[in-house]
C-alpha cells in the first residue's frame, strides 16, 4: 500500500498493517477500555458505620411519642451516613495485546485510506517558534494534527504547546485515543517503519 508523503511522493508500507478493514466494534471496545483506565476511581463516601459519633441511643425506645431511633448517624438523619456509599474502585477493563494491536492496525489503515495519514522523512524545528510551526502546517494544509516523531524534539514540543489543535508525541506515546482525536496524523518515516514492525 502507498501512503502520501509531504513531498508528494509515495511511501510503500505493508498491507498487513496499513491495509486492513476498519473493525468498528473492536476499535470502540479498545477506546472505551483506554478511557476507562484513565479514570481515577477515587470517589469515596462514608456509611453509617464510618461516620463519627452516634454511639449513644438518642432517646429511649418507647414513651416519647417520637419514632424509634438507635443512632443520630442514620442515613435518614442530617449528618448521617450514606446508604449506598461510593467506594474507591478500579474502572480498568481487560484488553488483550492482540486486540489492542488489531485496533491500532484498523485505525492507521483507515487514516491511510482517507488520506489523513502523512509521512515525512524528518520533521524538526530549528528554533522553538510557534509561527514557524504554523507556516509548516499551513503548507501541509493541516491545522488539526498529531505529529509523531521518532524522539520528541524539544524545539518542536515548545513550538506546539500553545497550539490547542496540535499534539506532539513519540512512538511510545501513540494510543487509540490520540490517533482518533485529531483530523490528520503526521509520522516520520522512521516511526512508520517501527510501527509496521511492531504491529506485524
Amino acid at each position: 500500500m502507498d501512503i502520501q508523503t509531504t513531498s508528494e511522493s509515495k511511501f510503500v508500507v505493508s498491507d498487513a498493517v496499513f491495509g486492513v478493514p476498519f473493525n468498528e466494534p473492536l476499535v470502540h471496545q479498545v477506546v472505551t477500555a483506554f478511557l476507562a483506565g484513565a479514570r481515577a476511581g477515587t470517589k469515596a463516601q462514608k456509611t453509617r458505620a464510618q461516620v463519627r459519633g452516634g454511639g449513644r441511643k438518642p432517646w429511649k425506645q418507647k414513651g416519647t411519642g417520637q419514632a424509634r431511633a438507635g443512632t443520630i448517624r442514620s442515613p435518614l438523619w442530617r449528618k448521617g451516613g450514606r446508604i449506598f456509599a461510593a467506594v474507591p474502585r478500579d474502572h480498568g477493563q481487560k484488553v488483550n495485546k492482540k486486540m489492542y494491536r488489531g485496533a491500532l492496525r484498523a485505525i492507521v489503515s483507515e487514516l491511510a485510506r482517507q488520506g489523513h495519514l502523512l509521512v515525512a522523512e524528518d520533521f524538526q524545528m530549528e528554533a522553538p517558534k510557534t509561527r514557524g510551526l504554523l507556516e509548516k502546517l499551513s503548507q501541509l494544509n493541516a491545522s488539526d494534527i498529531l505529529i509523531v516523531t521518532d524522539s520528541v524534539d524539544r524545539n518542536l514540543q515548545l513550538s506546539s504547546r500553545n497550539l490547542p489543535h496540535v499534539d506532539v508525541t513519540d512512538l511510545a506515546g501513540i494510543n487509540p485515543v490520540s490517533l482518533l482525536s485529531r483530523e490528520k496524523v503526521l509520522m516520520t518515516s522512521a516511526v512508520v517503519k517501527k510501527l509496521e514492525a511492531w504491529l506485524s
